[in-house]
Parts: structure tokens; C-alpha cells; sequence
């Protein structure tokens, strides 16, 4: 399937309330040359180096989204661009966010992940670990960022039963979040889960931003 007749197939089965990210990792430029020219603005990378080389033979007005998990010695060559950071998953990398952000005067909205799948690979704070630290209140000392939403991925696994059941637990946890610490804050909306094996389960279950790469532009190039 061509490139833009996958992302027309996509994003023609997604509400207004959901964007896609087209996962562009491994993939080269003219690939996502090729899905900015059908229209697609917002794109997702996961290693600091790749991105750096694309970004620079790409046009400026993509939207480049960090999806992959992030090194707190890389943050710093990433915070002049980027617009959103989708997988923080430890409170000292989003003090170090915020401490390249604000050396850039910037100010970079971020996504907690969430770890609600079973294989123990994934990082993420568990949906404990995020309220305790939301409670703590430290985020809130820091002017380099700006939380936006939640993050996380299912289990990869063809049950089905098991993936409803993981965003159901990211959905529950966001809607509980947002009430408790973020209720006067329009801001704090973004849910990204579900992924080209997944997406459909995941609009099931609130989310704003869905990361397919593979249904797009093929299998990965290693």
C-alpha cells in the first residue's frame, strides 16, 4: 500500500478528537517527505541522532514528536524543536526537560508514560507511582515544562480482551488525574496509546493521539 493511501485509510477513521503520529523511525526523509506532501504534519522519532539528521533535510513546519525512550543526556539537543515528548517516565528526566528547556527559553509540553502492560520491558511509572508523584507537587517547580496528558503502550499480545483491559486502566487513571490535578487546566487533554496492531481498541478508550508506523510505511528499515 502506497503512503498516502495508508494514511488517508487511517486518519479517515479517526474522530476530530484524534490525531495521527506517523512513526516515522528508521524510515528514511523521503518516505516522510512523501507523507508530508498528503498532509501530514506530525511526525515520531525515538533516537536523538536520527531525528537531528531528518529534521535538518525536512521541512520546518513538522511537528516532531519524541516517542521513544529518552536519555537524560540527550534532552539537550532536542529541546529547541521539539513539540512534545510522549514517554517520561522518571521524575528526573522531566527535571532535565526542564532544566534544557528553560536554558532555551522554552517551555515543552511532556506526557507521563504509564506503565499498564505486563511484560516488564516497558518503562513508565505505574498508575501508583504517577499519583504519588502528581501529589507530591515537585512538577510544579518546574517552568521548563508543562504536563499535557499520559502516555503509555499494551502488552503485545493478539488478546484483545487484554489490550481493552490495559487502556481501560490508562483511561481510568488519566480521567482520575485530570480531575484530582488538572481540572482548571485545558492543557493537560492529551491521551497517546495505540499503535498499528491496537489503534481501533484504543480510540475505544479515550485516546488523542495514536503512534502507527508500520501500516504506513511498511516494516521498520534496520
Amino acid at each position: 500500500m502506497e503512503v498516502k493511501q495508508a494514511i488517508s485509510e487511517i486518519t479517515s477513521q479517526l474522530p476530530a478528537t484524534t490525531r495521527l503520529v506517523a512513526v516515522s523511525k528508521f524510515h528514511p526523509a523521503e518516505m516522510i517527505r512523501e507523507a508530508y506532501d498528503c498532509g501530514q504534519r506530525i511526525f515520531g522519532e525515538s533516537h536523538v541522532q536520527e531525528l537531528q539528521a531528518k529534521r535538518a533535510t525536512l521541512p520546518d513546519d513538522i511537528q516532531w514528536h519524541f516517542i521513544g525512550h529518552l536519555q537524560t543526556n540527550k534532552v539537550k539537543y532536542i529541546v529547541p524543536y521539539i513539540d512534545l515528548i510522549h514517554a517520561v517516565d522518571t521524575p528526573r528526566l522531566l527535571q532535565e526537560i526542564s532544566r534544557q528547556a528553560e536554558r532555551v527559553g522554552r517551555q515543552i509540553p511532556c506526557l507521563l508514560e504509564i506503565h499498564v502492560a505486563q511484560e516488564e520491558t516497558k518503562y513508565g511509572f505505574t498508575p501508583q507511582e504517577c499519583l504519588a508523584y502528581l501529589a507530591s507537587g515537585e512538577w510544579r517547580e518546574l517552568n521548563g515544562i508543562r504536563l499535557a496528558g499520559l502516555m503509555c503502550m499494551a502488552s503485545f499480545t493478539e488478546d484483545e480482551q487484554q489490550i481493552a483491559a490495559e487502556f481501560s486502566t490508562a483511561e481510568n487513571l488519566f480521567n482520575k488525574v485530570k480531575k484530582e490535578f488538572f481540572a482548571a487546566d485545558p492543557n493537560f487533554c492529551e491521551r497517546s496509546w495505540g499503535m498499528s496492531h491496537d489503534w481501533k481498541i484504543a480510540l475505544q478508550h479515550g485516546s488523542t493521539m495514536v503512534r502507527i508506523g508500520s501500516q504506513i510505511f511498511g516494516e521498520r528499515n534496520y
